[in-house]
């Protein structure tokens, strides 16, 4: 990685994350948010790293004897993007697993619950300039197998299929805000119409990257279901409740590392 070209800031770092190579672990467990990050953070042991610069929150060090990074990316796929470039230039062969949230397009889906994504429809601009086609970019098989095991052993209520990734939060997910209209109002309903199981902002870009990269990368991830477009549930508003699914998603996500690092 010396012959490596991009920009760094005038302490030799990477310019976006403010890290270089060997400050991050082989594993970065991302979210979009900060707090989200802060807490799955106060779960390492032996923290050797912590910075903050611009929407990057990046934490280094182990779970259970297991190096380990989080790192917190802001919202949307171009901030996701710059960051699994920089990341991936500070380790080897990074394994990248997102643990975020989404809205449900499934009545069977309960608010709380957890997708795990099998592969993601890229309804988003920022992959395409990495990797034009296809439409889906499928997660890595060991990363997948070992979220899904994990929630199963830790009797998580969950669902893996079909996510889309959206780069817009209200009108890009037909959610109309005063003001503002929605110019396809139909899409959500075609995209349950044709399997997906939930939208979200960030995923596709980090299976599409991982996908294409020369660098040995994998990704996936898994997002708890903080509302529902055909129930009409939501835990926005509910603190509880919304901590509650946050929680089995860390914990999911903290066993599938186990399982990736150890195999048991």
């Amino acid at each position: 990685m010396a012959d490596i070209v991009l920009p760094v800031n005038d302490r030799g770092r990477f310019y976006h994350l403010d890290c270089g190579p060997g400050e991050l672990a082989p594993c970065i467990l991302t979210c979009g948010d900060p707090a989200r990050a802060r807490r799955l953070a106060r779960r390492l042991q032996h923290i050797r790293l912590r910075r903050r610069n611009r929407e990057y929150l990046t934490v280094t060090g182990a779970y259970r004897g297991i190096p380990v990074t989080v790192l917190a990316t802001g919202i949307g796929p171009a901030s996701t993007a710059i960051a699994v470039v920089e990341a991936a230039h500070c380790v080897e062969g990074a394994t990248f697993i997102r643990l975020g949230s989404c809205g449900a397009l499934a009545p069977q889906i309960q608010v709380g619950d957890l997708v795990i994504t099998a592969r993601a429809l890229r309804q988003e601009d920022t992959s395409r300039f990495y990797a034009p086609e296809p439409a889906e970019a499928p997660a890595d098989p060991g990363v997948l197998a070992a979220l899904t095991r994990a929630a199963a052993e830790l009797h998580v209520p969950h669902h893996v299929g079909l996510t889309c990734t959206i780069a817009d939060f209200y009108a890009g997910q037909g959610r109309e805000a005063p003001g503002f209209p929605v110019a396809d109002p139909g899409g959500i309903a075609r995209l349950a119409a044709a399997g997906v199981l939930s939208v979200e902002m960030e995923m596709s870009v980090y299976l599409a990257l991982a996908h294409v990269s020369t660098l040995n990368l994998r990704a996936g991830g898994a997002c708890a279901v903080f509302d529902n477009f055909a129930t009409r549930g939501e835990v926005f508003s509910l603190k509880a409740l919304r901590r509650r699914a946050e929680g089995r998603l860390l914990d999911v996500g903290l066993r599938a590392v186990e399982i990736l690092a150890r195999g048991v």
